[in-house]
């Protein structure tokens, strides 16, 4: 019988339903609290501006720091034990939102909150990885994402329901109850046996070696040990792309506002979680049937197209456009470039591969607004917005050199092994 006619990997096993739903109650809280966070701060303490938006961000700053230690960390103390302790500690930190009294108190906790989620999203990222059947990478990284896009539609929702009516105590024990939910769910999965790494050679930096207990292990070269640099240069094309994405979530609201059209604004994103949800649902079987190329060139142009459409005059039907081809793009990307990455290394370097994605693009989502920020005095929301496009066009560029003009067949055919 040839490779051809045996039936496809099982994709939706036990594991993998039990961590898409881990992933879908945490990136509740994530969203829940993002959304309410600048508002509860300025009503509850009467915050500023800069600060408001302090309390909001310190989250993602916290989720970056994690980022650049968690990968290399489970791939050493095992991804379980790491997911455990990171949502044990995401529960806590919940929970304390409602005895906060300070700003300070409650920006250091955002802080801490955030370092809490950025280790247990990458441990559940290079767990669900480990999971999917290597044959179904793409598709299955696809279908994972969907956890994520029902939280970006239903977790804002929420959080605009509550705070409307000052609830924020509601939010705080939904986003509570939500993690008890994903750490309860967590605590089922069964992940299989992780590959031994090689022991490092002599004279080699490890983590539990010379340079971290005798001291002899150089920064420079331990910092290098933090990241996978097989997969940087792909990183650099969410990078570019997260920059535009970016300047999506901070300023459309306030673009649109401006131009009388905040209803189209607040129709954006659902139409970008229907968007996000349809290709999820095909482009990652394409991209393992026909290759990387024949789904992110498509994305790359979708996501350009998009973002660009709003440096034009704004209008309901132009808007609606704009999350049609963004969602679909942006989606398409964050799934098809995460396969790729993980399909540069081998199975004991999942866990960094998949921390030094998210890491750029934590940067990329998280630093862009400040960027973008300087740049709307003097270009106004259109020419930012022409600016964001030109990122993304830039991205295709880059995608081009450092991956698509090197790929032959598809490289995660059936019964070829994932490097």
């Amino acid at each position: 019988m040839t490779g051809d006619s045996r039936p496809p990997a099982r994709l939706w096993s036990r594991d993998f339903i039990l961590a898409f739903g881990a992933n879908a109650f945490s990136m509740m809280v994530f969203y829940l609290l993002l959304t309410s966070m600048a508002l509860y701060a300025a009503e509850r303490f009467q915050a500023s501006d800069s600060a408001a938006g302090l309390a909001s961000s310190a989250y993602i700053i916290g989720s970056i720091l994690a980022r650049l230690f968690a990968g290399r960390l489970l791939d050493v103390v095992g991804r379980k034990r790491m997911l455990m302790v990171s949502l044990a500690a995401f529960v806590v930190f919940s929970l304390l939102y409602i005895p906060a009294e300070t700003l300070p108190g409650l920006i250091g906790l955002r802080f801490l909150h955030g370092v809490a989620f950025g280790a247990g999203n990458t441990a559940l990222g290079a767990s669900v990885q480990a999971i999917i059947p290597p044959a179904r990478r793409s598709e299955g990284t696809g279908y994972y994402g969907l956890s994520a896009t029902l939280a970006t539609a239903t977790g804002p929702f929420l959080a605009v329901s509550l705070s409307s009516s000052g609830n924020y105590t509601a939010i705080f024990y939904a986003s509570a109850a939500f993690s008890v939910a994903s750490f309860v769910i967590a605590l089922m999965l069964r992940m299989p046996r992780r590959p031994q790494r090689t022991r490092p050679a002599a004279g080699q930096p490890g983590l539990r070696q010379g340079g971290l207990r005798q001291g002899g292990l150089r920064q420079g070269r331990f910092l290098a040990s933090l990241v996978e640099r097989t997969v940087l240069p792909v990183t650099m094309v969410i990078l570019l792309t997260g920059v535009g994405y970016s300047g999506v979530v901070a300023f459309l609201a306030s673009y649109a506002d401006s131009r009388g059209v905040a209803n189209a604004a607040s129709g954006f994103f659902l139409t970008y979680a229907v968007a996000v949800a349809f290709s999820r649902l095909f482009m990652g079987r394409l991209q393992d049937r026909h290759g990387d190329n024949a789904v992110i060139y498509p994305a790359l142009a979708a996501f350009a197209a998009g973002v660009g459409m709003l440096a034009f005059p704004p209008s309901p039907a132009t808007i609606a456009a704009a999350a049609l081809l963004a969602g679909f793009g942006y989606s398409t990307l964050m799934s098809g470039l995460q396969a790729i990455a993980v399909s540069k290394v081998p199975s004991t370097h999942i866990g960094t591969a998949v921390s030094t994605f998210y890491l750029v693009l934590d940067v990329g989502v998280g630093l862009g607004p400040v960027a973008l920020g300087l740049l709307v005095p003097a270009a106004g929301f259109q020419g930012m917005y022409a600016a964001c496009s030109a990122l993304a066009v830039a991205a295709i560029g880059v995608y081009h050199l450092v991956h698509g003009r090197h790929q032959g067949p598809p490289l995660r055919q059936e019964g070829r092994p994932t490097p």
